[in-house]
């Protein structure tokens, strides 16, 4: 059984001040992928006896990045989606390993009056193609595991307020869309396939208490190959863990 965890930090510095190594260890994930790390090469060194360390940061400082971190060596790494375009923000890394693969992403966010939601529906485009190559790279028998924060909540249940958040960044009708395509082009949301009528968040704005009311969206994932689907084990939303405005989320991968 593999466990894997996959967290927006939200600002690693930051979160490291509020207790993040000690979840690390605690958590003691196979794999550990972070998103939003905000950093630029030599700004961080984690001691994380027994981990190999994959980052890939943005080009603009402070901005998206991720990283990931795992125990078992990967067979290849590879950074980003070989789109040039699509691969200055340091969204997303991809591990091979024997019998499967693991892709880390941070989604772009639309943003506030949706300035940036063409831009997002070109990249949903490409990187769905992408995860569709690592499948076919992979001859159908290596299933792809995407994890990270895919800036979506797909249904009404994946967030405390539909009605009033229709049409804003994170719950349009386009980015929906996307994400009924992804599962539609044969992936498993792993969450929603083993609890579909369970309501967590993984997500709370830092304005208006909204985590102390448990006013969240769920757009934190693990999607998985549907050929891939028996290997699912268990699928967990950390709630209880605090130190950014997103908790882990986990997948248990047999």
């Amino acid at each position: 059984m593999k466990k894997m965890i996959s967290w927006n930090v939200n600002g690693l510095r930051a979160c490291v001040q509020k207790g993040f190594t000690d979840y690390f260890l605690s958590a003691d994930a196979d794999i550990f992928c972070i998103q939003e790390s905000k950093l630029q090469a030599g700004q961080i060194s984690l001691d994380l006896p027994g981990y190999h360390q994959f980052w890939n940061y943005a080009e603009k400082k402070g901005y998206s990045g991720t990283a990931m971190f795992t125990k078992e060596e990967p067979v290849s790494v590879r950074y980003g989606i070989g789109i040039p375009e699509h691969d200055t923000e340091g969204r997303v890394i991809t591990a091979e390993f024997p019998d499967f693969y693991m892709v880390t992403c941070y989604t772009p966010n639309s943003q506030d009056g949706l300035k940036r939601l063409d831009y997002r529906m070109q990249w949903e485009d490409a990187f769905r193609a992408y995860l569709k190559s690592l499948e076919a790279e992979g001859s159908g028998k290596k299933p792809v595991i995407l994890c990270g924060d895919l800036n979506v909540a797909h249904q009404e249940i994946d967030l405390k307020n539909p009605k009033t958040n229709h049409m804003n960044a994170g719950f349009t009708d386009e980015e929906r869309g996307q994400f009924s395509a992804l599962l539609e082009a044969g992936f498993i949301d792993s969450y929603r396939y083993l609890y579909p009528d369970k309501v967590e968040y993984s997500w709370w704005s830092y304005r208006m208490k909204a985590r102390e009311k448990n006013t969240g969206w769920r757009i934190d994932y693990f999607v998985v190959s549907e050929f891939g689907r028996d290997r699912i084990s268990d699928a967990k939303i950390h709630t209880e863990i605090f130190g950014s405005d997103h908790c882990p989320v986990e997948l248990l991968w047999k």
